[in-house]
This record gives structure tokens, sequence and C-alpha cells, in this order.
């Protein structure tokens, strides 16, 4: 029989290409979301707008590997389409991406707003920043830092809209009520050290989710995938192929 396809999801402000190493030794398909790239946006620019429109492009019972917002977009596609999603990776994701009075495990609004302000001011220096963060903590920081900086413009660089569409997308998401709605396999992945989405988080999805296993990181930060890739690789072919 055959295997069915892996596709890879990226985080915001990034695009396909980021899973290029990840790829390379478990080999996938690395679209753009909508507005990355050379993927057209959509319209409502939310978790379900973008799961939706992918849900228009990829084969029937695809194993997903996403991160981060790509995660928050592939849970959305598994609670809406669940026969698109024959397994799932969320890596770094978060059902809610803000804290807010019933959910403490987010990043502070604050914080997320003052990254939207200072986007109209500057959003390269910005979204820069913001790439910064996702690997602060963690293991081999530096070098993190510098993969995704040095990746970010490889496939052009995102309009400023899609930027601020997807800021908006964070402080709005909240995918807590669809969890159960997802019944394939799921794989957790987390880094202790995650600043932007707790580790707390990912132990709340791998409670709640009706079949899912946590594999957390005691090292890692935001992308484990970057900063621990032969760790990330056995883990997800292992859960791929169990």
């Amino acid at each position: 029989m055959r295997e069915p396809p892996l596709i890879y999801l990226h985080g915001w402000g990034l695009h396909g290409g980021i899973w290029a190493e990840t790829a390379a030794l478990l080999p996938g398909l690395t679209p753009d979301l909508p507005g990355y790239g050379e993927a057209a946006s959509t319209t409502p620019y939310s978790a379900e707008g973008l799961a939706d429109a992918l849900a228009a492009t990829l084969p029937d019972g695809a194993a997903v590997c996403a991160w981060s917002l790509g995660g928050m977009v592939a849970l959305a596609l598994a609670a809406r389409h669940p026969h698109k999603v024959g397994r799932l990776a969320l890596v770094a994701t978060n059902p809610a991406f803000v804290s807010r009075q019933d959910w403490p495990h987010g990043l502070a609004p604050e914080v997320l707003a003052e990254f939207a302000r200072a986007l109209g001011e500057d959003y390269k220096a910005t979204l820069l920043r913001f790439l910064s963060l996702q690997a602060r903590g963690g293991d081999q920081a530096r070098t993190v830092i510098e993969r995704l900086r040095g990746s970010v413009f490889l496939r052009g660089e995102p309009a400023a809209e899609t930027l601020a569409a997807g800021l908006d997308l964070l402080r709005e998401v909240d995918l807590r009520g669809v969890v159960e709605q997802v019944r394939c396999p799921v794989l957790v992945v987390h880094g202790a050290y995650d600043m932007l989405c707790p580790p707390e988080a990912g132990r709340w999805l791998a409670q709640r989710l009706p079949n899912a296993r946590l594999a957390p990181h005691e090292r890692a930060a935001h992308a484990p995938f970057l900063s621990h890739p032969d760790w990330f690789v056995s883990e997800l072919r292992a859960f791929l192929h169990g």
C-alpha cells in the first residue's frame, strides 16, 4: 500500500522552506501557507479560513507536521476536514495563543499588541525580533536564530498585510473547543524552554486530544526541529511508522 504523503506547515512570518533540513532527512512536501511565498492569500484570514483553503489542495489521509501558527491551522483542518488528515504532529502549538482569564498558558496579550504596533512602523525589524524569541532560552539559541533569519526571505518578502493578518489570527484564535473532534493519532512535540507557546499548552493538548502522545524536550525552545534535528526526526519517524 502506498504511504500517505507527509506535509510540513510553517509558522508566522516564514515559509515552507524553513523545513528544508527536516525534509532532507524525512522527505515531505513544504507548501507555503496562504499569503506567503507564491501562495495567494485567502479570506477570512483565520485558522478556519486557512484550513479550508488548505483542504482544497491537500490529498486525503495526509500526514501533517505543523509548527506554531501552522499547528493551529492544522488543528482546525483536522477538526473541520478529518478525511484530509490521517496523522498529525503538532510542534510548539498552542490552541489559544494569548493568555486570557480562563487560559493562563499563552503569550501575554500586551506582548503581542506591542509586536502589532511595531509591525506598522518597521515590519522587517519586527519580524526579525519575533523570530529571535523563538530560540531564546533553549540549546543552540544563536544557531537557531541565525537559521531563522537566514531563511526568512528566501521565498520573497511576506506582505505586511499578511503579517498583520497573522498577528490578528494569533490574538483571536481559540481552538480549545474543537480539540475533542480531532480523532486521528497526534504527536505533540514541545520544548520546555518555549517562550511563545508555554510547555503547559503542549501538556494540555496531549491530555485533551482523544488520541495523542506528548514528546517533550527538556532543552528545546520554540523550534525543536532546528535546535535538535536528529531527536525531532527520530520522534516524527517513529510516530509516522508506529
